[in-house]
């Protein structure tokens, strides 16, 4: 019995972990890399470190933008300006940035450094940072209203993507829910009186009976998961 209930709480453990959706990350300019499917406890041990992680890259390069938006109109040489601002913020990852402000005191490749620093989640913007570069470059002027109008932008996304994940709060709470209410059941079959894990596992009703909980609630998880999947990507 006790055996029966270990594996009971082992499933409905990895249901509330949910099915992992590959993370697309959209790099057309520069290329793509797959990176390898963690399994469901490990992404689930992951995942709210590498959401921070991620937030924390995000803010830093709204800072980076609005450091070198300061620095333009300083009167500095973009170069100078980005590698003033560069070192002058508290990085997730400060090695990353190395090459970044290598590149803008030698003169060399800027936005490949910037697309080469951004991290797979949260590095969206030092890529659009690194488009507005190049842009510039190329135009021979306007980068500081470059680099200002991708701060903006930053700001709205990132202001965007807090009040989506407010009001997806609750469905993930109702995902977490279903996935505990198998344990909740046996909880209360037991507190009655009754003795769910021998009927479950001691006679061939049981046995479809446990089937198609677990088929249906792993289906409800899947399809909570998969809708808050698509409302964050959107």
């Amino acid at each position: 019995m006790t055996g029966a209930a270990i594996v009971l709480i082992a499933m409905s453990a990895w249901l509330w972990a949910g099915p992992k959706v590959p993370d697309v990350r959209v790099t057309g300019l520069f290329g793509t890399r797959s990176a390898q499917r963690p399994r469901p406890l490990a992404t689930l041990l992951r995942r709210p470190r590498l959401a921070r992680t991620a937030t924390e890259w995000r803010r830093a390069s709204i800072e980076l933008c609005q450091a070198v938006v300061a620095e333009l109109a300083a009167g500095r040489t973009p170069g100078a300006a980005l590698e003033r601002a560069v070192d002058s913020l508290v990085w997730p990852d400060p090695a990353l940035l190395i090459p970044v402000a290598v590149a803008a005191r030698d003169g060399g490749d800027i936005p490949a450094a910037l697309v080469a620093a951004a991290p797979e989640r949260g590095g969206e913007g030092l890529v659009r940072l690194a488009a507005c570069w190049r842009v510039g470059v190329a135009a021979g002027g306007g980068l500081t209203a470059l680099v200002e109008r991708v701060g903006a932008s930053l700001r709205e996304a990132e202001a965007h993507r807090l009040d989506v994940a407010a009001q997806l709060a609750g469905p993930k709470a109702t995902a977490r829910l279903l996935a505990g209410l198998p344990i909740v059941g046996l909880l209360m079959g037991t507190a009655l009186g009754m003795n769910p894990v021998t009927f479950l596992f001691g006679s061939p009703a049981g046995y479809a009976c446990l089937i198609l909980g677990l088929v249906l609630d792993a289906a409800g998880v899947w399809w909570t998961h998969h809708l808050v999947t698509r409302a964050e990507r959107a």
